[in-house]
């Protein structure tokens, strides 16, 4: 699903509401734990985790008016989706996250290249997502993502 949104707040008011306080809390998660240097911002119509043209004046390879995307979230039709970037990247850091899934959900895992599905709002295992988030430093993602640039 796609809002016309201009802030993360503006995104979170129009996501239906059995769904806003999980959005929320989602994002708290992540601006807590998050290394620094990361910037939130709406990306590709969600809200978005970047690196900023402050940090990395090259941007997104892709459109390098944009800056390199890291990792963003979304209300989609049927699920809340997060989408990471290291876990796309690194090989290692997806068969940590693998590993640990199981730890934190009875769920089985529903997840694409970076996409992790949540169907079930209230199951978003906060605390995983926390860690995830604080595995990779923005210094650590632009070297992997140059790495696999300049392949």
């Amino acid at each position: 699903m796609q809002y016309n949104a201009k802030s993360p707040e503006d995104y979170i008011s129009q996501v239906p509401m059995d769904r806003r306080a999980v959005m929320n809390k989602l994002r708290a998660v992540i601006k807590k734990n998050l290394p620094k240097g990361f910037q939130e911002t709406m990306s590709y119509g969600m809200i978005g985790y970047v690196v900023p043209h402050s940090i990395y004046p090259d941007g997104y390879h892709c459109d390098p008016k944009l800056p390199l995307p890291f990792m963003s979230i979304a209300s989609q039709k049927n699920f809340i989706a997060v989408y990471h970037s290291g876990v796309y990247a690194d090989p290692k850091m997806l068969a940590w996250f693998t590993q640990e899934y199981p730890k934190h959900s009875a769920r089985k895992l529903d997840m694409g290249k970076s996409c992790i599905r949540f169907k079930k709002p209230e199951e978003v295992p906060m605390e995983l997502i926390g860690e995830l988030c604080a595995k990779m430093t923005v210094e650590e993602w632009v070297r992997l993502y140059e790495h696999a640039i300049k392949r």
